[in-house]
């Protein structure tokens, strides 16, 4: 499976639902994985928009 972000079931960029789609994962564990990863502290608000603009759209 290629990692592409799909033109269906984004929620802001597509990027969750690409890695979900990527590892076979449900894309709202993805997300709700995203979203509590985001109350530590680290650069994933960085990796994210890295993510956004490495990963070909559909």
């Amino acid at each position: 499976m290629n990692l592409s972000r799909p033109r269906s079931n984004r929620v802001i960029a597509g990027v969750c639902s690409a890695v979900a789609n990527r590892f076979g994962w449900n894309p709202t564990t993805v997300r709700v994985l995203t979203v509590l990863s985001c109350l530590l502290p680290g650069p994933q608000f960085v990796i994210y928009i890295v993510l956004w603009v490495l990963i070909p759209s559909e």
